[in-house]
């Protein structure tokens, strides 16, 4: 394992480009790690966000998710908050039962970004959501039953569909 620190090549407001030995990967700027949040409604619904992502070009159907941290007020924030937080500002939904799924890498290839999936149930939607700072999110219900041929019709609606979405619906022990 390389003892060497990253040199950094290029820095932006969100994102920085390393290397490390001759290999080449973006790191965050300004926050700890990242949150996704696999919400369920009591009628059998994944709670899922459409949002324009400009990496690819058009909306992506994603799971609500965001960054830990991302702010001075946020600094020390841990990462079930930052789920909280996320879920109520992308979608207006809070949730009463919260676990943790899993913790792991995006693409360790390309990034050392790092996210936690967490459970959430028992809903009650209290605000209309639609993120926060001019980000325009959509909240969209996607039945779990039949969920397969609903993700088929949607991909011609959406330039991409994040796979976090498939994780959602693998059956998790609470």
């Amino acid at each position: 394992m390389p003892s060497e620190r990253p040199r950094e090549l290029a820095r932006g407001k969100h994102l920085s480009l390393l290397d490390l030995a001759g290999w080449e990967f973006a790191s965050r700027v300004g926050c700890t790690s990242v949150v996704a949040i696999s919400a369920r409604t009591d009628d059998d619904h994944l709670v899922l966000v459409r949002q324009h992502r400009p990496a690819i070009g058009g909306p992506c159907l994603e799971l609500p998710a965001g960054l830990v941290g991302d702010s001075e007020q946020l600094a020390g924030e841990a990462p079930l908050e930052a789920a909280r937080r996320e879920l109520l500002e992308e979608t207006g939904y809070q949730a009463e039962t919260w676990f943790e799924h899993a913790c792991g890498f995006t693409s360790a290839g390309l990034t050392d970004e790092r996210i936690t999936l967490f459970g959430a149930r028992d809903l009650h939607k209290v605000t209309e959501g639609g993120g926060v700072d001019g980000e325009n999110i959509e909240t969209v219900l996607a039945p779990i039953q039949g969920f397969q041929s609903w993700v088929d019709r949607q991909r011609d609606e959406v330039a991409g569909i994040d796979l976090k979405v498939y994780l959602a619906l693998v059956p998790w022990e609470t």
